[in-house]
């Protein structure tokens, strides 16, 4: 699936509310149904990229990481229900009509044949999880890779997420036949119309069970543990979700999975502060060092560094030090490290040196009226952040 914007691709505008985004969502969807083009790839496509979108817009969460960082907030590495023809099926699409459209049967349901029951398979879909993930600067600087514990509902292994105790304790509905789904024929006055629901007996499973399963009650899911893998992309920021198809809570009866949805979480440094793509590092100078210039070092998150101090760097001067931030989780690029001078100011001083800074205050050259011309510290920090 193409990298559209979303918004693009249902024809809204950015600031759009839930409700146009919905209307929106339907009129796509009708226009480029399956049933409405048989046998038509690019219908489907658009069908399925008009679905992902509407997913993404119609969540809160996913919304706004989608606003914040682009494709690469909801789904970096294919992460992400319906990453790009990875998560999302038409089983998933068709399961969601009933929201969209109200009621729990579709508008495809009774007019379109019923493919939606098909798609709808058996049990539910199970809820999704939400997790918090602590990164380091420096993970965040290269990726990182976290197994994580999470305690949630897994298919059962005794039934095989069936619910049945046996094969022999599942038997084909003998309302809707094992199709899921009963039709009716209406005399309208525009002649007859057949519609079609959700079987009342077996809720569109199209089979009922007869001996439910000892493990889980019927259920097809359990208590358990489950422990994930996942790849967190460089340059992810505090807030930012991302989101892994299939691994939050198993779902009933057979039912798919739920999402599992990863918050990340930030650690303080001691050294860096973040803002945006780059970073900001407070370097303490003595008066001497700041008046005759020296050489330091100064930490990154790849090792120290050294760098040249000319002589009469003034309290608030900023060096850049370029690439040496996070990498752009949205495009190519780095930001930079941005080097703050701090002068440091001794908090007790002996006889002999008072009387030393005495003699230095009485200098011309120790005057602080800045030079001419000199821009101030606002003007030159406007610099490094417009």
């Amino acid at each position: 699936m193409s990298k559209r914007d979303l918004y693009e691709i249902l024809g809204v505008s950015k600031d759009a509310d839930d409700q146009t985004i919905k209307k929106a969502y339907r009129q796509v969807a009708l226009k480029f149904h399956p049933d409405r083009n048989p046998d038509n790839k690019e219908a489907e496509d658009k069908f399925k990229e008009a679905a992902y979108a509407y997913e993404i817009l119609s969540d809160k969460d996913k919304r706004a990481a989608y606003d914040r960082y682009g494709h690469q907030g909801i789904d970096p590495n294919n992460m992400g229900r319906g990453g790009h023809g990875g998560g999302m099926n038409m089983d998933d699409i068709f399961s969601s009509f009933g929201d969209i459209f109200g009621g729990g049967d579709s508008p495809f349901e009774s007019f379109f044949g019923g493919r939606s029951s098909q798609g709808r398979g058996r049990g539910q879909r199970g809820s999704n999880l939400r997790i918090r993930v602590k990164l380091t600067m420096e993970e965040i600087l290269k990726g990182a890779n976290k197994k994580i514990k999470v305690r949630k509902q897994v298919g059962c292994q005794t039934c095989n997420g069936s619910g049945a105790k046996d094969k022999s304790s599942v038997r084909t509905c003998g309302t809707c036949g094992g199709s899921g789904i009963v039709r009716q024929i209406k005399n309208t006055f525009l002649g007859q119309m057949q519609t079609n629901s959700t079987c009342p007996t077996c809720n569109g499973a199209g089979q009922t069970i007869t001996d439910k399963c000892n493990s889980c009650k019927g259920e097809g899911r359990v208590y358990g543990e489950e422990t994930i893998d996942i790849d967190i992309p460089a340059g992810v920021a505090e807030g930012m979700q991302l989101s892994l198809t299939g691994k939050g809570n198993a779902g009933s009866n057979g039912g798919p999975n739920g999402d599992l949805l990863i918050s990340i979480e930030e650690e303080p440094n001691d050294h860096f502060i973040r803002e945006g793509s780059n970073l900001i590092h407070n370097l303490y100078l003595n008066f001497a060092d700041a008046s005759l210039g020296t050489s330091v070092e100064v930490p990154t998150l790849e090792g120290n560094v050294k760098i040249k101090i000319p002589a009469g760097t003034q309290a608030g001067k900023m060096f850049r030090l370029k690439d040496k931030g996070f990498p752009n989780v949205q495009s190519y690029g780095k930001g930079d490290l941005l080097v703050h001078v701090s002068i440091w100011t001794p908090r007790k001083l002996n006889d002999d040196e008072k009387v030393l800074l005495e003699k230095m205050k009485a200098m011309p050259n120790f005057n602080p009226t800045p030079a001419k011309g000199e821009r101030g510290f606002f003007d030159r920090m406007k610099d490094f952040f417009s």
